[in-house]
Order: C-alpha cells, then structure tokens, then sequence
C-alpha cells in the first residue's frame, strides 16, 4: 500500500493511509491474529458475518426494486 506525501503534510497523508488501512479490513485482520481463535469460534463468525452479508445485500436488493425507502443522505456540514 502506498500512499503519497504532497507539500510535506504528513499528518493528511496518515489520516489517508489510516483510512485505506480500515477500508481494507487490516486493522480487523491484525486484531483476530493477536490471539488464537479456536475453531469452533471461527465457524460461528464466519456464519455470523455470512448472515450479515446476506441481509446487507437482501436490504440493498429491495432499496433497488422499491420495496424499502432509500436511506436518508446526511447532510454536509460546509465548515468553508
């Protein structure tokens, strides 16, 4: 992963490395490695997140034919 410093601001470059880092799922993945998972564990959060998967998609499909409201757009706050 590569991210590049513009005008030496290294404090804009690492809030975007951090971003890609999450975007990602590093940050996720390094936390599950830090500590063995027993198998069986394992099983049940694959299906859990298997489960979550579906749903998301299932709530997407039916935003997309009309059956459930769109979610609201947030509003940008203009701070310029």
């Amino acid at each position: 992963m590569q991210v590049i410093v513009r005008d030496n601001n290294i404090e804009q470059a690492l809030r975007v490395l951090k971003k890609r880092m999450q975007r990602e799922g590093i940050f996720r993945e390094m936390k599950a490695r830090s500590s063995f998972e027993k198998p069986s564990e394992k099983r049940v959060r694959e299906k859990a997140e298997a489960v979550r998967r579906a749903r998301k998609l299932a709530r997407k499909k039916a935003q997309r034919e009309g059956l459930l409201p769109a979610p609201k757009k947030k509003p940008r706050a203009s701070s310029r």
